[in-house]
């Protein structure tokens, strides 16, 4: 059983991904322990965020962290916490997980290209730079 379980959330295929995750954080926590969702949105290119409005942008942002908040719901965890963060994923995972002392990682994989054949991208990256467990799925 684990203290500190971070889950990276990602919001495709409606969540089922994520709440399959979470079902399987809800087996591992200890009885005291806690689940931190993590997210980490992809920075928008300077020349296109010019283009888009500010009210688009909160709108985007607020959905997002209402999708996460009903996510969230499903944890059984005695504290639960939600991290939205920018940036590189892998980067900001990795930092999550430092910074809530968490004794496991659980990400998803999705279906790699030849140069990720066995994991994704950032699920290989959060693997291969960890220093605690990682929980990798499909």
């Amino acid at each position: 059983m684990y203290k500190s379980i971070v889950v990276a959330v990602a919001l495709f295929n409606k969540g089922a991904t994520s709440r399959a995750l979470i079902r399987k954080a809800n087996q591992l926590i200890d009885a005291d322990g806690s689940i931190t969702l993590v997210h980490v949105m992809d920075e928008i290119p300077a020349y296109l965020t010019a283009a888009i409005a500010r009210e688009q942008l909160m709108a985007h942002r607020k959905d997002i962290r209402e999708q996460i908040e009903s996510l969230a719901s499903t944890a059984k965890a005695k504290n639960v916490d939600i991290d939205i963060r920018g940036g590189r994923p892998s980067e900001n995972i990795l930092a999550c997980a430092a910074e809530c002392h968490a004794d496991l990682i659980m990400i998803a994989s999705h279906k790699p290209g030849m140069s990720d054949y066995f994991i994704g991208s950032t699920a290989a990256r959060v693997v291969r730079h960890s220093p605690v467990s990682v929980l990798v799925t499909r």
